[in-house]
């Protein structure tokens, strides 16, 4: 190898070098990903997050809602809420637009940060509204509903009231709204249908 090709080529080296930080955690971020395996269309985000933990256990799924607006609010906009309170990030796994869209949140298997004292063992989803003044449309519904139900197939959960519950179940909160969490048994019905197909 003559001295040109020698400096181009150590160069193409160094350059490949420096850029591998960079490149790494989209990489591991893409392996992920390629795991998720929901089975649903499930927009991803591509967030990043201060540190996170994993979830050894999985025993409930936990609904919530937005509760300071109606607005259709993005995943990403709710992670720079989230940001700003200090933690790793958003801390719902997933969050389910007006229009049915279901956004990743934080990785399906990490610790959230959605209900004081259940984060370590549940899931939480976050129907995008406040609840207490409107309802959720019905794409939301059908979306919770599909993903509640391939959730409780993914973790061997048996859908019903002890597997999937709203935020105020477990701590003193208005969440998921009242409008929502009349509509929980109906909900649970349409878990249990899609979950049975």
């Amino acid at each position: 190898m003559n001295r040109r090709n020698f400096i181009k080529n150590s160069g193409r080296v160094l350059a490949g070098a420096l850029l591998l930080p960079t490149l790494l955690p989209r990489f591991a971020e893409a392996a992920w990903q390629t795991r998720g395996g929901e089975g649903l269309p499930v927009r991803e985000t591509y967030l990043h997050f201060r540190s996170l933990e994993n979830r050894d256990a999985t025993d409930v799924i936990i609904l919530h809602h937005i509760g300071n607006t109606n607005a259709d609010v993005s995943a990403a906009t709710v992670h720079q809420w989230h940001l700003a309170n200090g933690w790793a990030g958003i801390g719902y796994h997933y969050l389910i637009r007006k229009d049915g869209t279901i956004e990743r949140g934080r990785p399906r298997d990490t610790v959230g940060a959605h209900c004081y004292g259940e984060n370590w063992h549940s899931i939480g989803v976050n129907i995008v509204g406040n609840f207490e003044v409107a309802m959720p449309t019905d794409a939301q519904l059908d979306a919770a509903e599909r993903l509640v139900a391939r959730l409780c197939q993914m973790y061997g959960l048996r859908p019903g009231s002890r597997t999937i519950k709203g935020h105020r179940d477990f701590n003193a909160t208005a969440c998921p709204g009242q409008n929502l969490y009349d509509m929980l048994p109906d909900v649970i019905a349409g878990v249990q249908t899609y979950y049975g197909a």
